[in-house]
């Protein structure tokens, strides 16, 4: 499939800055559920500074309508199959970015988080609400009636997987991205709700929506977008394997060997800074760690750990299995025999909740389990800790990393994914290359000696707060590839030695 067809060029092409819909069912500031929330309020900030006319679409969930001010309708969009029609608001956020807000009540405007119930159970529609926020940005690109017309879809995991299929089945000579954040979550419902979400029988196949007998969002997404980007470039070479490609290797491996597959790690915002976090009682910097020492103090204190002059470890993560805690619960008695405090922040699936809990219950003076999650303290622990545990089974992008880096918080991590891709070994943290109960305790280990080692332990700071993980390189890499897949030019403002797109090919 072409990037786009012959008779379409669109206006980037012209007037040499692309207009992107950029497509998410979460929104730092206003909902968030995971990573996507936070890349969904700093990429297009970022893309915005660089002069492209980038606009979100979210769903009218009741936080956003609640957030919304002086919020108009300016389109209306019909139904189609079991699709209900729906009403388009648009809004402008503090920052000056515009939001257009897909409005249908018996969808979105209900509690829990965008993708659960308050329980924690899915929505049983969430082919519909998902599909509806899918069709409405393939009409938007169709020039259907909101005043404005994007040159270039960027659609995000599985909730927007279904827009580059309508494109599609709607002959729309719009370009598509996908931007992979997790492979994990597919998207995948029943067969029989092929015709509620509108999907030709055509398209039921291997080469369309069909994904063992049922219909994949994720998939529809894969094969049908002009282009796919994963979150780092290591996790776009591991989710064509079978072992990290969640069934869908097969098809990624195509897309890469087309040159449709490529990795930008993403970044993360301005307010990861130890020199002015709001959230922090205590400042510091490279060259002044008073603050850093100050603040590990106060965090054992708040949380009721004994004092220490050992290492303290901080972990800051979902509590589920994808992150490898299990293994941590079982390093946990060889760390805290070797002098280490741990303190675990985060909400979960209950089975991890409960583990980690036993475990605190048992090391009541060295191991804090906190669950659920708070701004301030997640902030708190990273910038007072010694290191950051990543244990990762697996790691699309992560940001936890990047922030622990900015605090001189030198990560301890599975080398998987953007883990890879952002963490220097024996530089600016330590890297094990098996996930296994044995591997991370020599990871832990080598970092105690860089502990117990003054000059080192300094130097490896330096080189972690040195680092930088802003929005500004992502936003160029996405810059090319709008350039890239809309037909348009490289933008001449683009240095010659700046970002370049990394393309995964075959293998490679």
């Amino acid at each position: 499939m072409s990037a786009a067809p012959a008779g379409h060029r669109c206006e980037c092409a012209r007037q040499g800055t692309p207009r992107v819909l950029f497509v998410t069912s979460e929104l730092a500031g206003l909902v968030k559920a995971g990573g996507l929330g936070d890349v969904a309020a700093g990429l297009p900030r970022a893309l915005r500074q660089r002069g492209i006319d980038v606009r979100i679409l979210i769903p009218a969930y009741p936080a956003v309508l609640g957030a919304c001010r002086q919020m108009r309708i300016v389109g209306d969009l019909p139904g189609r199959a079991g699709l209900p029609p729906c009403r388009i608001g648009r809004f402008r956020t503090a920052e000056g970015l515009i939001v257009y807000i897909v409005i249908a009540a018996g969808l979105y405007e209900r509690g829990g988080s965008p993708y659960c119930r308050p329980d924690g159970t899915d929505w049983p529609d969430n082919d519909l609400r998902f599909a509806r926020l899918s069709l409405a940005a393939a009409e938007i690109a169709r020039g259907s009636g909101i005043g404005w017309r994007p040159d270039v879809l960027h659609l995000n995991d599985w909730p927007g997987g279904l827009a580059p299929a309508y494109l599609r089945w709607d002959a729309t000579p719009v370009p598509a991205i996908l931007t992979l954040h997790n492979m994990a979550h597919q998207g995948v419902f029943p067969a029989d709700r092929r015709h509620a979400l509108g999907i030709p029988e055509h398209a039921f196949a291997i080469d369309g929506v069909e994904f063992h007998g049922k219909v994949s969002f994720l998939k529809a997404g894969l094969y049908y977008a002009d282009h796919v980007c994963a979150v780092s470039p290591t996790y776009a070479r591991e989710i064509t394997t079978e072992a990290l490609g969640g069934g869908l290797h097969g098809l990624t491996r195509d897309r890469a060997g087309r040159g449709r597959l490529s990795g930008i790690v993403n970044g993360i915002d301005e307010s990861w800074n130890p020199a002015r976090d709001p959230h922090l009682p205590f400042h510091f910097d490279a060259e002044n760690l008073r603050g850093k020492a100050r603040l590990a103090e106060l965090v054992r204190t708040a949380l009721c750990l004994a004092p220490s002059q050992g290492p303290l470890l901080g972990v800051v993560s979902r509590l589920v299995p994808q992150k490898g805690l299990d293994i941590l619960a079982e390093a946990a008695d060889d760390i805290v025999r070797e002098g280490g405090q741990i303190i675990i922040l985060g909400l979960g699936e209950p089975a991890t909740e409960q583990m980690l809990n036993r475990l605190a219950r048992q090391r009541r003076d060295h191991i804090c389990v906190l669950v659920g999650f708070n701004e301030a303290m997640a902030r708190r622990i990273i910038g007072g800790g010694d290191f950051c545990l990543i244990p990762s089974r697996f790691e699309p992008c992560g940001l936890t990393q990047m922030q622990a880096q900015r605090y001189g918080t030198l990560p301890i991590a599975h080398a998987t994914g953007g883990l890879v891709d952002t963490i220097e070994d024996g530089v600016t943290g330590f890297l094990f290359y098996q996930f296994s109960t044995e591997a991370l305790l020599v990871a832990c280990r080598r970092a105690f000696d860089v502990f117990g080692d003054a000059a080192k332990l300094v130097a490896m700071r330096w080189a972690a707060m040195s680092r930088r993980f802003g929005w500004e390189a992502p936003a160029a890499g996405y810059e090319l590839l709008y350039a890239r897949i809309a037909g348009g030019p490289a933008l001449a403002r683009t240095p010659a030695r700046g970002p370049r797109l990394q393309v995964i090919s075959r293998g490679g």
